[in-house]
């Protein structure tokens, strides 16, 4: 028996990449997987399938409620609940200065990226609710805690709005906390997948993993299945009493940028109580084993 025997997920972005490798592990573990995309999922299905899980397969866009909508009505009636919804579907636009960020690409991104995630958690929590029970896990990334740039120009669109995915997520967890609803997210870092490749040759792409490798404490980018890893214990009852969470999978590169001399400033008898709330506040982003009670300070 698995950590998830039975389970009902819904995995959007769920056909290849980061969603795809959470989809497999988890029915590895003996959930049943519903898979949303715009583009073909037939494969992942498929490997799902083969591993002895029940699967559909749901056309989805996020940023329209109609489709998110039917997304939740059809895994309603093809399964009879929903244990897990992991919000995973994501895009870019590649980068681009404050400047030139257009409105296109900004609203494209803006509606996969952030009002997505909310159709979503408003859709499926309403059946959560009834059940007094549910996990919500959203991925964000790191790019949502620091404006640190690393090797090229910040995505404006696409930080901004995995930072709103962060304070989302904790306003849901403590909205849906007293209906047993877990809700918490994951920051990626750099991982291997396709987005890699966007407006970026493979000689391009060879050289940005090796500069960004070397400084990253680990001394390499994320696969899929680290952060799949660690959406498990999300979805398992293990991670029962963590809510509004926001956990990095990074190999350690946030600690190299925003956890410089923040210590310094709390341990000061003297610190503002202004500087005292950021720290915790920050606090707030690294796991803890504490139901949520971080957001109330």
């Amino acid at each position: 028996m698995g950590n998830l025997d039975q389970k009902v997920v819904v995995v959007t972005g769920g056909a290849k990449g980061i969603g795809k490798q959470i989809a497999l592990t988890f029915a590895r573990e003996g959930a049943n997987i519903v898979i949303a995309d715009i583009i073909e999922m037939e494969e992942t299905a498929r490997a799902v399938g083969e591993l002895g899980r029940m699967t559909i397969t749901v056309t989805t866009d996020v940023s329209k409620r109609e489709e998110v909508k039917n997304l939740i009505d059809t895994t309603i009636n093809n399964f009879g609940k929903i244990d897990v919804l992991v919000n995973n579907a994501g895009t870019t636009r590649g980068a681009a200065g404050l400047l030139k960020v257009s409105e296109e690409d900004w609203d494209i991104v803006l509606g996969v990226n952030l009002k997505g995630v909310f159709l979503c958690i408003q859709a499926a929590a309403k059946h959560m609710v009834e059940r007094k029970s549910g996990k919500i896990i959203n991925i964000s990334s790191v790019s949502g805690l620091s404006t640190y740039m690393r090797n090229e120009m910040h995505n404006y669109s696409y930080a901004i709005l995995k930072a709103g995915i962060i304070m989302l997520t904790k306003f849901c967890a403590r909205e849906l906390g007293r209906h047993g609803i877990n809700v918490n997210a994951i920051a990626p870092g750099l991982v291997s997948t396709d987005m890699l490749y966007v407006r970026r040759t493979p000689e391009q792409v060879k050289e940005f993993i090796e500069n960004t490798s070397k400084q990253v404490p680990l001394g390499r980018i994320g696969a899929t299945q680290d952060v799949a890893n660690l959406a498990l214990f999300l979805a398992s009852d293990d991670s029962s009493y963590i809510t509004g969470q926001v956990i990095s999978v990074d190999g350690g590169g946030l600690s190299e940028t925003d956890l410089i001399c923040v210590d310094a400033f709390f341990f000061a008898e003297e610190t503002p109580m202004s500087i005292v709330r950021a720290y915790k506040e920050y606090q707030s982003v690294v796991v803890g084993l504490n139901g949520g009670s971080n957001d109330r300070i």
